[in-house]
């Protein structure tokens, strides 16, 4: 279905893929419009203006409009409704429920909703529920009692630990009514049909940033909007049978871990606390001794160094998903667990770091890794062996750089469906802890001689939140959750053109 606008005012022919209409109204010409050209002889011109998504550089997208006009009232009103009743066809959201985190990031989340988010939604005739958050879990207890039933998807506004709260509760609220125990890591999960929608405006958004490809609320609007969906892989993470936390970008002990536990004592400077963290870490320089275990990802058709990014309707994902479910058909979950072949490796490391997503962010744009997937059903496992603290230095500074990060004798990296690490520590526990302590300080003092640190084992930094146990198992859950989004959009060479001349696809 094709409509032009009037040549006598705008000679492009503009086109508009129905789901990416954000409204159409009916239009009242003001008088200047209607004093120019041949509207002059017209008794009252008829009209309507679409909305829809425009796109414009680095994958930002913007809402824009058109008017169409015309003589005939019936004929008008024929095409406003008939564009009414296309967008009813598309699955685009009506009822949301909002959870705004007032606290996060430089505390722009309430104004960053209510003066660019919150119009927009309205514009799209969107009915929401918003609840400002007061403490820590609010949103995660509050989706418990909720009836969810009666949302088409759930939106968090704040930074990635907001959307982890959400998470939680929606997966939390799925499994009590699955009558899943969340404790068994064994147990087959239920999936979370509820799509999550993330406005960013936290510290660094990388879980927006690395779905979307640009950490810009208006853009996250839009997609919540057009009723975008994409799967995601969640890993699930226990000690001993019993349920830590769900990740979604990364777990990471050693550099990153200490990074955290050292920031969360500086919260009081602001973001300005990683920066300092990560020096101070860079510096100290420790290294940990453990066991990791893991099972690859023989389903994957990927690789995590075959430089193949994850992209909007990333064949990778969909055809390693396939395979996934064609095991589990042959198998069965029970059976792949039991049988399938773990390595093992032992050694001291200066990072370990399991990622779902690239992670990537604005000071990253690779991310930690580069050609890991959205939703194939595995994480790429990634483990920075002992080494100088130079050698360390030229592996971090190529998460900033288009060389490659793995392509170091000290640095491996394998995609697995499940994984678990065992510090030193721990296979220690027969031994008295003070004693411990004293031998791994003496050993690390020996190492590092300017270091006055006693540290025997790091934290897991999970999705940005400390885990109690260094001892963890890890499972991938193929696209587990999904996302008010569509992947990463490949760049088009004629983006600034698309932009300025026309709408392009099919009205």
């Amino acid at each position: 279905m094709r409509m032009r606008q009037n040549p006598q005012f705008d000679r492009k022919n503009c086109f508009v893929p129905t789901s990416e209409i954000i409204a159409v109204e009916e239009t009242e010409l003001n008088k200047k419009q209607r004093n120019i050209g041949k509207w002059q002889k017209m008794a009252k011109p008829h009209a309507f203006t679409v909305y829809y998504v425009k796109k414009a550089r680095n994958h930002r997208w913007r809402c824009s409009d058109v008017t169409f006009w015309c003589v005939d009232e019936h004929l008008c009103n024929q095409w406003i409704q008939a564009l009414k009743e296309l967008l009813e066809m598309q699955s685009k959201p009506k009822q949301l429920l909002v959870y705004i985190n007032p606290y996060g990031g430089k505390r722009q989340g309430k104004s960053i909703y209510e003066q660019k988010v919150a119009p927009l939604f309205s514009l799209a005739s969107i009915s929401t529920d918003v609840v400002i958050t007061e403490h820590a879990n609010h949103a995660k207890d509050n989706l418990f009692e909720v009836n969810i039933n009666k949302y088409d998807g759930v939106v968090c506004v704040g930074g990635d630990g907001m959307f982890s709260e959400v998470m939680h509760g929606l997966i939390g609220r799925m499994q009590k009514d699955s009558g899943i125990d969340q404790n068994n890591p064994k147990a087959p999960l239920v999936q979370c049909n509820i799509r999550i929608g993330i406005i960013p405006a936290g510290s660094t958004d990388c879980i927006c940033y690395s779905t979307v490809g640009i950490s810009d609320p208006v853009t996250s609007a839009l997609h919540i909007i057009v009723g975008d969906c994409q799967p995601l892989d969640v890993s699930s993470v226990h000690h001993n049978n019993t349920f830590l936390k769900y990740s979604v970008s990364l777990l990471g002990y050693g550099f990153y871990g200490d990074i955290l536990k050292d920031s969360e004592k500086k919260r009081w400077m602001g973001p300005m606390r990683y920066d300092y963290s990560g020096l101070k870490t860079f510096l100290s320089h420790h290294y940990y001794e453990g066991t990791i275990s893991f099972q690859p990802a023989k389903h994957t058709v990927g690789s995590p160094q075959d430089k193949d990014s994850c992209r909007t309707g990333c064949y990778i994902c969909k055809k390693s998903e396939q395979q996934l479910s064609q095991q589990y058909k042959e198998c069965g979950l029970k059976h792949e667990e039991d049988e399938e072949e773990w390595k093992v490796i032992k050694g001291k490391f200066l990072a370990i770091n399991a990622v779902n997503m690239s992670c990537a962010c604005p000071r990253s744009p690779k991310g930690l890794s580069p050609a890991a997937h959205l939703a194939d059903g595995s994480a790429d496992l990634i483990l920075v062996r002992k080494c100088s603290r130079f050698d360390f230095l030229r592996y971090l500074v190529r998460h900033t750089n288009q060389d490659d990060q793995f392509d170091f004798s000290f640095v491996d990296v394998y995609r697995v469906k499940s994984f678990q690490f065992t510090s030193k520590l721990s296979e220690d526990n027969e031994s008295n802890v003070t004693d411990i302590g004293k031998k791994r300080f003496g050993q690390f003092c020996r190492d590092h001689p300017a270091c006055c640190c006693n540290i025997a084992s790091s934290t897991w930094n999970c999705d940005g939140e400390t885990l109690d146990s260094s001892a963890i198992q890890v499972r991938v859950h193929c696209q587990f959750v999904k996302l008010f989004a569509r992947g990463i959009e490949e760049n088009s060479k004629d983006e600034a053109a698309y932009s300025q001349s026309s709408i392009e696809q099919l009205l």
